[in-house]
């Protein structure tokens, strides 16, 4: 008996360590098998129900196409997908993207509420996070990069400073903590992080302090390097004045109004001081945006932009103005349906600008004002700006048709067959107009 005992304690330690290796070698064929069964090329690996889950578990980060064959906005997007694919593929931590049918594996869908195509999705460690930022692939580069970085990048020396700010690029402000605790603006680096950079310099010269025109420490320095613009916070680092100096700063002092900005200015809280232009490229255009930049720099609870109506006729319009109006004028939107101009100071003249901002913004937090409702561009205006006043006449050319048949039809007593056909028609025609505008961030199918 205690020789059978001692014989099975013999046995165990091998047995124990044959199961241990069993073990190992499964895992290690079952990641390889992993590895094999998703490229990692930077090819837009192309997922179904039965492989979507691995493919989740696989990477630590990855981007979903939910998509429809039929989905124009979905063709459009493809191409953007397959060349950001192979640059996203190539981080030190690698971003890959795929793409599944949405409209076949409806279950699937429904369990990520995919309501429109295309959508799309970010899975970090596998919890997912919609995408709702740019399609073009290089802009989405950016913005899919700062889904993997840190919310808090740590500096430590001059060298690492400059290597940040030239790998952060110049489509998103920059703030960097010099002599400043991490934990001071680690939650607002979270809250912000998908429209801004952070990072603490720990270790810094004073040929730093020299270069980002700051004096003593701690201190937070914004930086926007597309506008070439930057500010220094010395504090006092905690409530709302920490937060509205980094709200504050996502903007440009000055903003260019178009698609890409409309959707930040939007997202923020401040009114908006808007001046509408001839041509916001004219010599007398840019001297004004200089002048305007000192007014917004003494008044950061706005926002001031500009915008041209040689560049964007349709937007300005709904502020009441065409070409037959004075320009420059001056007005304060709220971002939404309504707008204020200020009761002898909606233009300006040529002579002495500065003054004559001042009084405008003089009269407005006065309350000399009149509220108007924001107007919309001539429906045909607005058709005409997306597809065209050819294709009008030939979409009224083609419904006008199908009227004519389907009276005959009724007529004859015959089902609607053929008018339901010419519907199609005129369908596919009006799909193919809409395709041919540009495409927008955010355009879905549902």
């Amino acid at each position: 008996m205690k020789t059978t005992k001692h014989a099975r304690r013999r046995l165990l330690p091998p047995l124990i360590s044959v199961c241990a290796s069993l073990w190992w070698l499964s895992t290690v064929a079952s990641v390889a098998a992993t590895s094999d069964e998703f490229p990692r090329d930077g090819t837009v690996i192309e997922l179904d129900d039965k492989n979507f889950d691995r493919a989740i578990s696989s990477f630590d980060h990855i981007l979903v196409d939910f998509y429809a064959p039929w989905c124009g906005h979905c063709k459009r997007l493809a191409p953007e997908l397959d060349a950001a694919a192979l640059v996203l593929a190539r981080l030190n931590e690698p971003i890959v993207i795929a793409k599944i049918n949405a409209d076949k594996y409806r279950k699937l869908a429904s369990k990520y509420d995919i309501d429109g195509f295309p959508t799309m999705k970010v899975f970090m460690y596998g919890v997912p996070m919609e995408y709702t930022g740019p399609r073009k692939a290089d802009l989405l580069v950016l913005f899919l990069k700062k889904f993997v970085a840190p919310d808090v990048s740590f500096l430590e020396s001059d060298n690492a400073v400059r290597n940040f700010v030239q790998m952060t690029g110049s489509d998103f402000p920059l703030f960097i903590g010099f002599g400043l605790d991490e934990s001071v603006i680690l939650e607002l680096a979270r809250k912000y992080k998908r429209k801004a950079w952070f990072s603490i310099a720990k270790d810094f010269s004073e040929e730093m302090m020299v270069a980002y025109d700051f004096d003593k420490v701690p201190a937070l320095v914004s930086l926007h390097p597309k506008y070439n613009e930057q500010g220094v916070f010395y504090g006092p680092f905690e409530g709302e004045f920490l937060e509205d100096f980094i709200r504050q700063n996502q903007l440009p002092l000055i903003v260019p109004i178009n698609f890409q900005t409309l959707k930040l200015v939007n997202d923020d809280e401040r009114k908006i001081v808007l001046t509408v232009v001839e041509d916001e490229l004219d010599e007398n255009s840019l001297k004004l945006v200089k002048t305007l930049r000192s007014a917004a720099n003494a008044n950061r609870d706005l926002i001031f932009g500009y915008v041209g109506l040689k560049q964007w006729g349709d937007f300005v319009d709904s502020f009441d103005v065409s070409k037959s109006s004075k320009l420059p004028k001056l007005l304060v939107w709220d971002g939404n349906e309504e707008y204020h101009v200020v009761v002898g100071s909606e233009t300006l003249d040529d002579d002495d600008q500065g003054s004559q901002i001042s009084r405008f913004l003089e009269g407005y937090r006065e309350g000399r004002t009149i509220k108007k409702k924001i107007g919309g561009p001539s429906f045909i205006g607005f058709i005409n700006s997306l597809i065209g006043i050819r294709t009008v006449y030939l979409i009224v050319f083609i419904v006008v048709i199908i009227m004519a048949v389907r009276n005959f039809s009724q007529s004859e007593d015959t089902p609607p067959t053929q008018p339901y056909h010419a519907a199609e028609g005129t369908e596919a025609s009006i799909s193919e107009t809409e395709s041919s505008r540009s495409y927008q961030p955010g355009d879905k199918e549902d």
